[in-house]
């Protein structure tokens, strides 16, 4: 069975860094795998510099001339191939499109959008989300079909992971590590009150929203330390989250699973987590025993978590290898290209 691998990233850079051992193969969504179990893939050719108008014409335009050479379409994202989503909608495209669906299906407000958002998923023949709350939400809208629905497992690349914790650093103090609506004020707050060590990476600028500009008017304590901006290797970024005892995953509430990659990665290392208690995530970290999760801007509630994880240390650490273990059964790359592949194969010519 051939399939065309949509991504909206650089898939031949993170190929080549793959194979160097800079990069995990769950940003890959399981293609890696897929190769493995005898799918032909067809790997994207990222289009680097251009508009979104053109990098959509331009990929529309491969697909269409692979024609029947492929039998299907797998996309990470819909975001670059919406005109062979509408031609599948109309019948057109004659080849099964299957995504992955970062947040739950909307019903706007306005009418023509939502007769157009009606025809375009139409035009998708399976989705992958990324928890059941998602889904639950999607199907709320009357928009979308439940057996075209799946729960991804998405999760991470142990063997990465593995690599890292083979080096066996001593680990200690907290680390942020995430960059999208991230709550920096409560975090800040809560660590500068409690005096606990803090490593807080943050890009300058992420979806829109100007970190730079917030934390200048801000005050940090000697024991929080902000590092703006600073370019690492995912492989280097991995590195330094290992070297820490508990992952903080502080962030503004949103219709998706916002800090998710953190989380992830988190319960690969074996490493506990405070986490804003986002609905969305498809991991109930209290529940499973991996973490604390704490409400939004409640910053009492994130020093008595800070304060848990400090003098209760042998608890934080059961809780990561809790986190651990439920990566291994669940929430892993080799899973998730499993249950990928299961819904593939539904549209093999050859069976």
């Amino acid at each position: 069975m051939r399939i065309y691998f949509y991504h909206t990233q650089n898939i031949q850079y993170i190929l080549s860094e793959h194979e160097k051992g800079h990069f995990p193969s769950h940003m890959l969504y399981g293609a890696t795998y897929l190769e493995k179990m005898g799918f032909d893939i067809v790997w994207h050719q990222f289009i680097p510099g251009a508009s979104r108008l053109k990098r959509m014409l331009t990929t529309s335009w491969r697909i269409l001339k692979l024609g029947r050479s492929i039998d299907a379409v797998y996309a990470t994202h819909y975001t670059g191939i919406e005109p062979i989503i509408f031609l599948r909608a109309l019948r057109i495209f004659r080849k099964p499109v299957i995504i992955w669906h970062h947040q739950p299906v909307i019903r706007p407000k306005s009418k023509l959008r939502d007769i157009l958002g009606r025809l375009f998923y139409r035009g998708i023949d399976d989705m992958f989300f990324f928890s059941q709350k998602l889904i639950d939400d999607s199907l709320a809208t009357g928009k979308v079909d439940a057996k075209r629905l799946h729960l991804g497992y998405w999760g991470a690349d142990l063997s990465f992971y593995d690599a890292l914790q083979d080096e066996m650093p001593s680990r200690n103090g907290f680390i942020s590590s995430g960059k999208e609506w991230r709550d920096v004020p409560t975090l800040i707050t809560a660590f500068n009150r409690m005096g606990a060590p803090i490593d807080i990476y943050l890009p300058e600028e992420c979806c829109g929203f100007s970190y730079k500009k917030q934390l200048e008017g801000m005050k940090t304590a000697e024991n929080v330390k902000v590092y703006l901006g600073k370019k690492m290797w995912i492989a280097e970024f991995a590195r330094e989250v290992n070297r820490h005892s508990c992952v903080v995953i502080c962030c503004e509430p949103k219709k998706y699973t916002v800090g998710l990659t953190t989380l992830v990665e988190a319960m690969a290392l074996g490493l506990p987590v405070i986490c804003s208690r986002n609905p969305q995530f498809p991991v109930d970290v209290d529940k499973v025993g991996c973490g604390i999760s704490v409400p939004y801007h409640d910053v009492d509630a994130w020093c008595d978590a800070i304060d848990f994880m400090m003098s209760h240390r042998k608890e934080a650490a059961a809780m990561g290898m809790r986190g651990r273990k439920l990566a291994e059964r669940v929430y892993n790359d080799v899973h998730c290209a499993e249950i990928v592949a299961s819904v593939l194969r539904k549209y093999d010519r050859k069976k």
